[in-house]
């Protein structure tokens, strides 16, 4: 069943399509919002690179500094 609009509603819908198309195309906010998007999934996979990274080189240390600890009490 269809919902029939008083024609001032169908005429806002309409002018309010064409201000947002307007804005859409004069603005590239599609775009602009995508790259940011992509400039944070970069940034958050460099992060995540660098912290395992660290992780890993905190684990190899300590473990390094076990080594010879437990070669003295043996």
């Amino acid at each position: 069943m269809t919902q029939a609009h008083s024609k001032s509603r169908q005429q806002a819908e309409i002018a309010f399509g064409n201000v947002q198309t307007q804005f859409f195309a004069k603005n590239n906010a599609v775009e602009e919002l995508e790259s940011i998007a992509e400039a944070r999934n970069a940034k958050t996979l460099r992060l995540r690179e660098a912290r395992l990274a660290k992780e890993l080189a905190d684990r190899m240390s300590a473990t390094s500094n076990l080594i010879p600890k437990r070669a003295k009490t043996r």
